[in-house]
């Protein structure tokens, strides 16, 4: 008799157990989906935009670019990444081997030359050059003297392209006949050549294969810190603009990561129809424009802070001089007056002026003149 109860509490116990378990179970689904949903829900696309872009010369490009909205930790991930790609992993086209006629080594002379043979090749590094070139190509320098020997001389192939024809290369002093033969490379990188004397007159030069001359990345965080803005500067020496630089690096970078997904790919399966089609890899274009900030119609709606002195697209030298001041947003900006930003250095009145009319165009509103003294 006894038996029967302690069994029936048993059993109530373990349904009571077994009820809740799956109770707070489905609570968990409910709330992981309802965190995914509000997550999905709020996060916006993640957009680009070219800020700035300056030509200095033929061979000085110079680009500014913004990339938002990230979550925090994501823009040092991108900035390392797309910088190191920038800097190694772009291919460029320069002058690997020059072969002169009876020239024993690099620091020989030649009559009626007023550069050494070393200098010659210094100049020859230089040399900017555009192509899509696979492989080793050839050219040659053919001139009589005297005369000033540039890039324009040099008889390359149809799909090399001279960046800056003007740059030197010789200065024949006398009536010689001037002839060097080139060897043209496509790779990436830089690599140094020891010093050698050729038998035949064949020099090696350093190859320089870097269009890009230089690359930097900045970070500013918004929205409690949880929210970045990743901003990318670009030089490049001509043989590309800082835009198409990007997007190979960004290229680049994406077919490193193609192996993985092959992989997975074929772990699935690769003999259904079905599988095959399941993966489809989609490289990552870039758009060609950023969503612009309407700011007159959202100036009430998004903070100050929120709004990076980038996106006012100033003069370089207005920037850079705000930057220098540790201005970085439009709160910082408007906590200085007129007379304040007179008195940064290197400020000018033209720069002044540049501020108060892209605060007129895209907020309707002006920089007070003075401090406000009590």
């Amino acid at each position: 008799m006894g038996v029967g109860p302690l069994k029936k509490d048993v059993c109530r116990n373990k349904n009571s157990i077994d009820f809740k378990r799956n109770k707070l179970f489905n609570c968990k689904i409910n709330l992981n989906s309802m965190v995914r949903k509000e997550v999905t829900g709020s996060t916006q696309p993640i957009q680009w935009k070219c800020v700035e872009s300056r030509v200095y010369s033929k061979r000085l490009y110079y680009g500014r670019f913004i990339l938002s909205p990230l979550m925090k930790g994501q823009a040092d991930t991108i900035g390392i990444a797309v910088r190191r790609a920038l800097l190694g992993e772009i291919e460029g086209t320069c002058i690997t081997r020059a072969k002169f006629e009876k020239v024993p080594h690099e620091y020989s002379t030649i009559i009626g030359v007023e550069e050494s043979v070393h200098e010659i090749l210094l100049n020859l590094k230089e040399i900017v050059l555009r192509s899509n070139l696979y492989g080793v190509g050839d050219a040659s320098i053919c001139a009589r003297g005297p005369k000033y020997v540039t890039a324009q001389d040099i008889i390359s192939p149809p799909s090399v392209e001279i960046v800056d024809p003007t740059q030197h290369i010789a200065n024949l002093t006398e009536p010689i006949d001037f002839f060097i033969e080139l060897q043209i490379k496509r790779s990436f990188g830089y690599r140094i050549e020891s010093t050698n004397n050729s038998q035949d007159g064949t020099l090696l030069i350093d190859a320089v294969s870097m269009p890009v001359r230089n690359a930097n990345y900045s970070i500013h965080s918004y929205g409690n810190e949880k929210q970045e803005v990743l901003f990318l500067e670009i030089w490049t020496n001509g043989s590309l603009t800082p835009k198409e630089a990007l997007l190979e690096a960004s290229r680049n970078l994406i077919d490193l990561f193609l192996p993985f997904l092959h992989t997975e790919q074929e772990g699935k399966g690769t003999n259904s129809e079905e599988n095959k089609n399941k993966f489809t890899i989609a490289f990552l274009t870039f758009q060609k424009n950023l969503t612009n900030f309407n700011l007159k119609k959202k100036k009430n709606t998004i903070p100050w802070d929120c709004i990076f002195i980038d996106q006012l697209e100033l003069p370089s030298r207005t920037y850079n001089c705000l930057k220098r001041s540790n201005i970085h947003t439009l709160s910082d900006l408007l906590s200085n007056s007129q007379q304040d930003l007179m008195k940064m250095e290197y400020f000018r009145k033209e720069d002044v002026k540049h501020i108060l009319d892209t605060l007129q165009k895209h907020f309707a509103m002006d920089l007070r003149k003075k401090k406000f003294s009590f």
